[in-house]
C-alpha cells in the first residue's frame, strides 16, 4: 500500500506533457506585425487581401475587380511543415495588383495578382518554440534576417539584418505598388502614410491609406479547398506556382510554392514552401541541431 502511494505522489510530481501546438496557433502565434507602405493615389490597391477576395478563383479578373470590391479584408496565408527540431512556417500577403500610377504599355512593370510572404525557422520547443532566421521574398531575390540572440550565423547567404520584434512578434514591411517584403527597420513609412496590419481572428478593412491598427485574418494555404489544393486547376494558376493573369505583364506572379530567388545557385524554385530546411540550411551557419528530414511537410 505504501509503495502505491509513494508511485501516486512521484506521478503527480511528474510534469505532464506539453499539449502539441497545432498549426493555426503556431501561425497565429508567430503572425508578423506587418507594415504595408500605402500609396496616396490609389491606397487601397495595396490593402492586402485573399486570392478569392471577389468569391471566386478565377485569377484573370482581379485586377479588374479589385477597384469594383475596393473594401479588401485583411487576411494572409500561412502554412506549416515540421522537422525533429524546427517548425517552418510561410506566410503569404496577397495582393490583387503589383501596380504602377504611370503607364505602362508594354507590360513591363505592373502584372496581375502579386503574392509574396516571408518564411520563419522556428526551433521547436516547449509552447511555442524559440524563432531563429526570418527569410522574406520582395520580387525575384529572397533576403534573410535573424533576431537578436539567435545564434544563426552567415552561410551561402550573407544576413541582411536584425529582425525586429513587436509584442514578442517579427516585424515586416511591405513595399506600396510593388510590394517587395523586407525586414521593418523602426521607422516610419516613406511618405508617413502606410497600413500597419495586426493578427486576429477576423480581418477589418482599413479606415484609409494611414490606418495604423487593422486586424488580418490567417488563411491555411493547405486546407482541404485552399490554395495548394488548386494548384493544377487552370482557372487559378497558368503552370505550376504561376497564377493566371492578363493585365500588365503575363502570368507573373507566384504562389509560395513558386516563389524563387534569381541567384542562391543550389536552392531549387518553391523550396522556401516545399523544402525550407534545405534553404535554411543553405542560407545559414552556426545552427546547432538542425534535421533536414520532414516529420510532417503536406507539399511533399
Amino acid at each position: 500500500m505504501r509503495a502505491g502511494l509513494v508511485a501516486i505522489a512521484l506521478l503527480a510530481l511528474t510534469p505532464a506533457p506539453a499539449h502539441a501546438v497545432s498549426d493555426h496557433d503556431l501561425a497565429f502565434h508567430w503572425a508578423p506585425v506587418h507594415h504595408q507602405d500605402t500609396d496616396s493615389s490609389d491606397a487601397d490597391a495595396d490593402y492586402l487581401s485573399t486570392v478569392d477576395f471577389d468569391g471566386e478563383w478565377n485569377t484573370l479578373n482581379n485586377w479588374e475587380n479589385q477597384p469594383q470590391l475596393a473594401k479588401l479584408t485583411g487576411a494572409a496565408y500561412y502554412s506549416v511543415v515540421e522537422t525533429s527540431t524546427h517548425w517552418f512556417v510561410v506566410y503569404g500577403f496577397y495582393h490583387p495588383r503589383d501596380w504602377d500610377d504611370q503607364p505602362d504599355p508594354f507590360g513591363q512593370r505592373t502584372h496581375e495578382n502579386d503574392l509574396e510572404g516571408v518564411l520563419l525557422a522556428i526551433r521547436r520547443d516547449t509552447g511555442f518554440g524559440k524563432l531563429e532566421a526570418a527569410v522574406t521574398v520582395a520580387h525575384s531575390d529572397f533576403y534573410s534576417y535573424v533576431p537578436a540572440g539567435s545564434p544563426f550565423q552567415n552561410g551561402a547567404e550573407t544576413i541582411d539584418g536584425t529582425l525586429l520584434l513587436t509584442d514578442g512578434r517579427p516585424t515586416t514591411f511591405q513595399e506600396a505598388k510593388g510590394h517587395g517584403l523586407y525586414r521593418w527597420t523602426g521607422t516610419d513609412f516613406p511618405g508617413g502614410d502606410g497600413v500597419v496590419y495586426r493578427p486576429a481572428t477576423t480581418g477589418e478593412v482599413p479606415s484609409g491609406g494611414n490606418d495604423r491598427s487593422v486586424g488580418y485574418r490567417l488563411v491555411n494555404t493547405l486546407d482541404a479547398n485552399g490554395m495548394w489544393s488548386r494548384r493544377t486547376n487552370s482557372e487559378t494558376f497558368a503552370s505550376f506556382g504561376t497564377f493566371r493573369g492578363d493585365n500588365g505583364k503575363d502570368n507573373a506572379a507566384h504562389a509560395p510554392w513558386g516563389w524563387d530567388d534569381q541567384n542562391d545557385d543550389a536552392i531549387y524554385r518553391g523550396y522556401m514552401a516545399t523544402d525550407p530546411a534545405a534553404l535554411v540550411d543553405r542560407y545559414f551557419s552556426n545552427k546547432g541541431e538542425f534535421s533536414l528530414t520532414y516529420t510532417r511537410n503536406a507539399f511533399r
